[in-house]
């Protein structure tokens, strides 16, 4: 029985493709986005989130901790993550909530049935589910059940990926895949470098090889002021999408929605004091894409 580690189950997504979607998240990804809104996403297993300010400063996480990992100072619970085992007694100990597990160990058939209880939606909007993350695709076996699974019901399914793995891998998937969600940030290597962690190398190949052998591509370009909205990136990515056969290019307005996950988490936020893209600059991003006779649309 296939098994993967889920960390969130969105229903009535209208964002993630087409119609009303159920979108689920896998755990795991290569890339370290500093824009990512989704930082839980990252490690491939489970780890605690802590809601200081749900924290009533009880001391009770403490004093169940078999391994010493937390220790009250000032009156505020601090955790060394190095030594937490992730068992899990300071959450079923928290009177106030203020810790919880991050990512879910489920089967696939598991997985099924959630999706299977918003087919009404599916059936009305034209929508189905979408595997986001996380990159989906480094989880492969599990993916492939859950598609597998979605084909037996006849429910739509996209995959929103990086396009960061393997060819074998994303060619071996993509006949199981109605709808690719690819996102391209960023056509500069060195850029991307700095801004994801990974080279982006293997993202346009595979793009390029993708765009061969699948009809149904969304490609996602999230515009972050500052960082990959000048006019010579977004001119570099409208030649590059002008000679693939791409269905649609979707631009993303970055915002601020990730942050207060980073607090949580005890990670640090890079992006603190830059504003969402206004809308005057999205119409600028759109008709400098559009002269490249691409379908761009705001969102999706």
């Amino acid at each position: 029985m296939t098994t993967g580690t889920v960390f969130n189950i969105q229903r009535y997504s209208i964002h993630d493709g087409p119609g009303i979607r159920t979108t689920v998240f896998l755990k795991g990804c290569q890339l370290n986005c500093w824009w990512c809104q989704n930082p839980e996403s990252r490690l491939s297993g489970q780890e605690m989130i802590f809601w200081g300010d749900r924290c009533i400063g009880c001391g009770a996480c403490s004093t169940i901790c078999p391994s010493g990992a937390i220790q009250i100072k000032n009156g505020i619970p601090v955790t060394e993550k190095e030594k937490c085992i992730l068992c899990g007694k300071c959450i079923e100990k928290c009177p106030a909530l203020a810790r919880e597990m991050i990512g879910e160990k489920l089967t696939a058939e598991e997985v099924i049935k959630e999706i299977e209880k918003d087919l009404i939606f599916y059936e009305e909007s034209g929508g189905g589910v979408t595997f986001s993350g996380g990159e989906p695709l480094g989880q492969t076996e599990f993916l492939e059940g859950l598609l597998n699974g979605c084909r037996e019901k006849k429910i739509h399914t996209a995959v929103d990926t990086s396009g960061y793995i393997s060819w074998g891998i994303l060619n071996k998937i993509s006949p199981k895949v109605d709808l690719f969600l690819y996102d391209l940030k960023l056509m500069d290597n060195e850029r991307h470098k700095k801004y994801t962690g990974v080279s982006n190398e293997i993202i346009l190949k595979n793009l390029e090889k993708l765009s061969s052998v699948h009809n149904n591509i969304f490609v996602r370009f999230p515009v972050i002021p500052g960082i990959n909205d000048d006019y010579q990136n977004i001119r570099e990515i409208g030649e590059f999408l002008s000679s693939l056969k791409i269905a649609q290019l979707n631009i993303l307005p970055y915002h601020h929605i990730g942050i207060d996950k980073y607090k949580r988490l005890g990670k640090k936020y890079k992006l603190v004091d830059i504003q969402p893209p206004s809308k005057e600059k999205l119409s600028e991003v759109s008709a400098i894409l559009k002269k490249f006779n691409l379908n761009v649309k705001l969102r999706g």
